[in-house]
């Protein structure tokens, strides 16, 4: 199996393999599609990919690699006013650092219009569809409602040689805008919405990103998307499951013209809590001012957490744990952090950085002495190696590593307390000098020179250790602390229009005056690392030039670890 692919995932009863896997090995058996495997990924260039299309994607491909069979890319572009080639280019480059790759070059839905203008005429000169002059909240109004049959257009009989004629001069563009539009005549009293004469083609003049103004009118995406999967002989059609109900739709153009129909599978998409993934909100959300734009690195784009410091490889485990099911369902967020820390844990490198600094002085160290010492870059990965990092009299520790009045179980520094600085020395508080508001602004120590690398010559233990960094050498940055987009979990279930109020203010909070050890910077350009203690970071790539700006990929603690052992 390919190791992009989601895992089988097992029948509690049967033991068995996931009902797409179980319905492609069924296929296999009898020879169906003389036993080939074809699927396809065919996003919208409307936007950019997110954590859902992830899913979509590695399920298509990991079950072309699975069965030997062949895996395409295809752009289901038929709406150019909300498509762009920016959309195609970021949509590629996101599937390439995902790790998707696709057989043959990406193919287009508007590659094929010819065919699908020809395989309308001939709709048409069957009777089966039908130029319709009614406006489209016309349209609305006669389609009807779940309780409520449809009604008939007034244009729905017209002859089959006016229909022809009148399809032809839309197509030559002799009506403007909007003033009719091709309808596949089906059933007005069908329970399925989608049947209810669905419109076919209209009339838009916009130029397309692939066909420039070679068309003036466009198929729907409804009309394009079975036959393009039929046209590249598509044999196991995955969709979410929001298309089920367009599937018989899909099956009656296909049978309608005579051509050969893929079986659709609808799987359940994944989705996460505090998260939401319409590209509608998310662009009024951008136009608000709300997000910085498609890969702000709050979101669930691609793009957005590839920004963040989110390893492909974590999208991927996700994948394959939330496996593949017939029931739509929220995964926690935790799940998902849970999966970046297991990556990271593995491959980042470690560096220290200090979040809110405050001076720790060791007054017995001689002014003016530097040493270095050996610092490991990743217990995980002994090839990783060492660094050096300097040390020196005066150096950086977190505000909240002293305390004035410790309680019980505070392991850090105090007076009279004892901690090791990471790789240095063991250290005892001395003193502390506060300012005219009693804030900390210098702690004291002083430390043991036989304890150089943190052990003591005796064997006794110090329990706490703190990480630091050199006052000489250290360098400013700033920190973007990243936590939920939205402050309701089930946000994905609300309404467009009242999102924005559970949009969380304090989404995105940025920390100045971090002070940071010189290897961080290279670091964290290359990849997420670890600042010891804090969580893992990666350099923005949207920070000015020459600006050290890290944003939290994950914090360290792992709470779905604590929240799964609570359920068991």
């Amino acid at each position: 199996m390919s190791d992009l692919a989601p895992p089988i995932a097992k029948d509690p009863e049967t033991a068995g393999p996931d009902f797409i896997r179980a319905r492609i090995l069924e296929d296999q058996e009898t020879g169906h599609f003389d036993r080939r495997v074809v699927t396809r990924f065919p996003p919208e260039p409307n936007g950019f990919l997110h954590i859902g299309h992830a899913k979509a994607v590695l399920l298509n491909m990991g079950l072309a690699r699975e069965f030997g069979g062949r895996f395409n890319l295809r752009f289901d572009d038929t709406n150019p006013q909300n498509e762009a080639s920016e959309f195609v280019e970021a949509i590629q480059r996101d599937l390439t650092w995902l790790g998707v790759e696709w057989d043959g070059v990406p193919k287009f839905a508007s590659g094929y219009f010819e065919q699908l203008y020809l395989w309308a005429t001939d709709l048409t000169a069957k009777g089966k569809a039908y130029v319709d002059d009614l406006s489209a909240d016309q349209i609305r109004e006669y389609r009807g409602t779940l309780t409520e049959p449809g009604r008939n257009s007034p244009y729905r009989n017209r002859s089959v040689a006016e229909n022809l004629e009148l399809f032809a001069a839309m197509r030559a563009g002799e009506f403007p805008d909007g003033a009719k539009v091709l309808r596949a005549k089906i059933d007005m009293a069908s329970p399925n919405l989608n049947l209810r004469d669905p419109v076919l083609y209209r009339i838009l003049r916009s130029t397309h990103h692939q066909t420039q103004d070679v068309w003036c009118i466009y198929p729907t995406y409804d009309w394009a998307h079975g036959q393009s999967d039929s046209i590249e002989g598509v044999t196991h059609s995955l969709c979410s499951l929001e298309f089920a109900d367009h599937n018989p739709l899909y099956q009656w153009f296909l049978q309608e013209l005579g051509l050969y129909a893929p079986v659709q599978l609808e799987f359940a998409r994944l989705e996460l809590t505090h998260t939401i993934v319409s590209k509608r909100v998310i662009n009024t959300l951008i136009q608000q001012g709300l997000l910085d734009g498609w890969d702000d690195p709050r979101m669930s784009t691609l793009a957005g957490l590839r920004r963040r410091g989110v390893p492909a490889a974590a999208i991927r485990e996700l994948c394959r744990q939330v496996g593949v099911a017939k029931t739509n369902s929220l995964v926690e967020t935790q799940l998902f952090d849970h999966c970046v820390r297991q990556e990271l844990n593995r491959t980042a490198l470690r560096r220290m950085g200090v979040l809110d600094p405050v001076k720790l002085v060791v007054t017995n160290y001689p002014a003016g002495q530097r040493e270095e010492f050996e610092a490991i870059n990743n217990p995980e990965d002994e090839s990783a190696g060492t660094r050096p990092i300097a040390f020196s009299r005066e150096l950086y520790i977190e505000r909240s590593d002293y305390q004035d009045n410790p309680h019980r179980k505070f392991h850090r520094l105090a007076l009279g307390k004892r901690v090791r600085l990471r790789y240095a020395y063991i250290v005892t508080c001395t003193g502390v000098r506060h300012d005219a508001r009693g804030e900390v602004v210098e702690v004291h120590c002083t430390y043991d020179p036989a304890t150089r690398g943190g052990f003591t010559p005796d064997g006794s233990k110090v329990r706490g250790t703190i990480h630091w960094v050199d006052c000489r050498t250290a360098l400013d940055a700033e920190v973007q602390l990243i936590d939920h987009l939205f402050l309701d979990p089930r946000v994905t279930y609300m309404k467009a229009d009242v999102v924005p109020e559970a949009f969380n203010p304090n989404s995105r909070r940025i920390m100045d005056g971090v002070k940071i050890e010189p290897a961080v910077v290279q670091a964290a350009k290359a990849d997420t690392i670890q600042l010891e203690r804090q969580g893992y970071f990666r350099q923005d790539s949207k920070a000015a030039t020459g600006q050290i700006s890290l944003i939290r990929t994950v914090a360290l603690r792992d709470s779905w670890k604590k929240i799964t052992r609570q359920a068991g």
